[in-house]
């Protein structure tokens, strides 16, 4: 008997090619609607925030920072922390906008 007869046998026992194709069409949807698709909108919708920021906008940026927009440049905002303290931010650290007025009722500006 010969010892390779085992191997070929065992390799010939799988799903077949077109369940392994099905399988990896199935993975890659999975992986489409759980990773791709939700970050693509993620993306998308920090693009349109980052683009539609004007002066005045209250914002929250990255590490929690509160404030107001005062000055909008190409990469970069004015944000005013605090009464006469302003910072200068990249306008992709800009997390999200606050309601108008939200300020007013944090620190009483």
């Amino acid at each position: 008997m010969n010892p390779f007869d085992s191997t070929v046998y065992a390799a010939g026992a799988g799903g077949g090619f077109p369940i392994d194709i099905l399988l990896l069409v199935g993975f890659v949807l999975i992986f489409y609607f759980l990773l791709w698709r939700p970050q693509s909108k993620r993306r998308k919708e920090h693009a349109a925030l980052i683009g539609g920021l004007s002066k005045g906008d209250e914002v929250v940026a990255a590490g929690g920072i509160v404030g107001q927009i005062t000055k909008v440049e190409d990469d970069f905002v004015m944000l005013e922390i605090a009464r006469d303290v302003e910072i200068r931010m990249q306008k992709g650290s800009v997390g999200a906008t606050l309601p108008k007025g939200t300020l007013k009722s944090i620190d009483g500006r």
